[in-house]
């Protein structure tokens, strides 16, 4: 019977060991100098990264739109142009 009490304090003092091994407290003090210099960034989500990429493609398209509109409309402007001389 004394025995698996023994494992008991033995499985209890290696838990304690690695909550407070240097391991642990390097990862934290990574964790923490991560997020403040990720906290310093100008960073976005994804999800308004996508958005702004939907925005970006819209306005795209209606680029091009307008850019035929301007052709077709100095089209017929150069069109006027040559019948009236």
């Amino acid at each position: 019977m004394a025995t698996p009490r023994f494992l008991d304090d033995i499985g209890s003092k290696l838990s304690e060991l690695a909550a407070n091994s240097p391991a642990r407290d390097i990862e934290k003090n990574v964790k923490a100098m991560l997020g403040s210099a990720f906290g310093k960034l100008d960073l976005v989500t994804r999800e308004e990264f996508e958005v702004q990429r939907e925005v970006l493609a819209q306005a795209r398209q209606k680029l091009a739109e307008l850019e035929a509109r301007v052709a077709e409309l100095e089209g017929r402007r150069t069109g006027e142009t040559d019948k009236s001389a």
